[in-house]
């Protein structure tokens, strides 16, 4: 079997790994959902879901400083990174000692479907990962049938001081573009998650903002503060606090994320 990962690299399997170390806390919770959590030796310490499940799985340290050598004691056959989260070196040095390392970067939510079902059909778990896949088309099949007459302008913030926002070419903003939402942000010449001023929040006109609980874990009164701003979200008390994960973690979450995010900005 063989599988292409983000980077463009083919990977070759002879047979489904039998110890896999992740190092995408999203990823881990698929490699759960799916059926094959006894592949896993290790995970990140952000990888927290299931909680249960995580508890007893060796941890290697943080998604930005791995511990290295930890990981090459585990004698992984292989190991799930991500473009974005993980660091480029680090893959490096893994590979140098000869681990496969399979990069993700899945940027819009077709492109995380088809990460998860590679990942299925690497662990030998395909079928459990077409069901999921189906979910997520189904959630988005829901959300097309109810069109709205306007799209409402929807600012998803993840951090302060200073402000910053989910900008285009990411996975959330395609979330929520797919949710029915339109972000004001998506063109923004800042980046992919630009810094903004509060000013620049307010010109924005958003109809609802997001505030979810990572990266920064935003609170009832950062929300109370948003809810002062004069914008259409906040006069019409349109300001939420919403699990992180729904807005950033690809996997068994997507079908629930989708929904939740069309009622909020339905």
């Amino acid at each position: 079997m063989e599988e292409t990962d983000a980077l463009g690299r083919t990977h070759a399997f002879a047979a489904p790994p039998r110890r896999v170390v992740s190092l995408v806390p999203s990823w881990t919770e698929l490699l759960f959902a799916l059926g094959a959590e006894k592949t896993l030796v290790g995970v990140t310490e952000f990888c927290v879901h299931p909680a249960e499940g995580v508890a007893g799985v060796r941890k290697v340290g943080g998604t930005k400083n791995p511990e290295l050598r930890a990981i090459e004691a585990l004698r992984p056959e292989l190991v799930i990174a991500n473009k974005e989260e993980n660091r480029r070196r680090d893959v490096e040095r893994l590979e140098a000692a000869g681990i496969p390392v399979f990069v993700t970067y899945a940027r819009t939510v077709p492109e995380a479907v088809a990460e998860l079902s590679a990942l299925g059909r690497i662990v030998d778990r395909a079928d459990a990962a077409e069901r999921l896949a189906s979910e997520v088309q189904a959630a988005l099949t829901e959300r097309a049938a109810r069109p709205a007459a306007r799209r409402p302008r929807v600012a998803a913030l993840v951090w302060r001081d200073p402000w910053m926002v989910v900008g285009g070419d990411t996975f959330a903003n395609d979330l929520l573009e797919r949710a029915g939402g339109d972000n004001p942000f998506a063109a923004h010449t800042g980046g992919r998650y630009p810094r903004i001023e509060r000013a620049e929040l307010e010109a924005a006109a958003p109809d609802v903002i997001l505030l979810p609980s990572e990266p920064y874990r935003f609170e009832e009164r950062d929300r109370l503060e948003l809810l002062a701003l004069a914008c259409p979200a906040a006069r019409a008390g349109r300001v939420h606090l919403l699990e992180g994960e729904l807005l950033s973690w690809y996997g068994p979450r997507m079908p629930r994320a989708l929904r939740t995010l069309a009622e909020l900005l339905g």
